[in-house]
């Protein structure tokens, strides 16, 4: 039996929640990655034996953490950090690489952050769920893309309501509301050369207020959202009429499995 998985997610037409790479692998002794920054969110959720994440706080100082069976580890975008497996009993493991509108607020949903990336869970029967969709994503890369991102968003699901510091929103507050009102003006109008003065006018707000409020939950700023949709745009229009394009990037992304790269 192979101890790695390792697949790249050829399909980058979602915007709320995109999934990059994702596998599992049986470290061997002493396995490490880093010190290296991410682009986008990556987590790992630990099956059996321990390790080691050193990784950068909000402060820019380098914290030490032991990650054992039943825990996982958050890799945040831009962030510092370097992982290694135990000598005697290295990690087995399962990760997802994810980003999109809805990252941050799952992530802080969850109560991980750059100050605390360690995953711990309340509930072994949600954890053993995420589990599952995790590995499940990993051994089903020769399915459709939304149904990979239909998966990803139970694996996130499962994730959020497991951890021990989960802060569930109420639904219906103003601020949720707004920012909804805006992603739909943006997705209707992103063929548009619109600015973030026509966006924060179609919800009635002031337009430092409302970049503010929209950074706030989104990460983003409403200008980079709008050119993310562009994007999206032109990659289903380039698939559509290169028929070879999808073809390419699938031989990418079995080109880099068959290298094995860890992760």
């Amino acid at each position: 039996m192979n101890d790695l998985l390792f697949s790249v997610f050829p399909n980058e037409n979602f915007v709320d929640i995109g999934l990059y790479q994702y596998g599992w692998e049986h470290c061997a002794p002493a396995h490490s990655f880093g010190p290296a920054a991410r682009n986008h969110y990556i987590f790992h959720y630990v099956i059996s034996g321990t390790g080691t994440l050193m990784a950068d706080n909000s402060a820019g100082e380098t914290i030490t953490y032991q990650v054992k069976s039943g825990q996982g580890f958050m890799l945040f975008p831009g962030q510092i950090n370097t992982y290694i497996a135990d000598t005697d009993f290295p990690w087995e493991y399962t990760w997802v690489e994810f980003d999109g509108l809805r990252a941050k607020e799952i992530v802080e949903t969850a109560g991980l952050s750059p100050d605390h990336p360690v995953y711990h869970s309340h509930s072994a029967d949600l954890r053993q769920k995420m589990m599952e969709e995790m590995l499940y994503i990993s051994h089903n890369s020769q399915e459709s893309p939304f149904h990979l991102i239909g998966h990803t968003w139970l694996f996130l699901d499962y994730f959020m309501r497991s951890t021990e510091t989960v802060r569930m929103k109420q639904d219906g507050s103003i601020r949720d509301f707004y920012i909804k009102e805006a992603l739909s003006f943006i997705e209707q109008n992103f063929q548009n050369d619109i600015s973030i003065e026509d966006i924060a006018a179609c919800c009635g707000l002031n337009r430092s207020y409302f970049g503010k409020i929209f950074h706030d939950t989104i990460g983003r700023s409403p200008s980079s959202v709008h050119s993310r949709y562009r994007k999206c745009s032109w990659i289903s229009q380039s698939a559509a009429f290169f028929p070879g394009f999808q073809k390419c990037i699938r031989n990418v992304a079995k080109k880099l499995a068959d290298e094995k790269q860890t992760y």
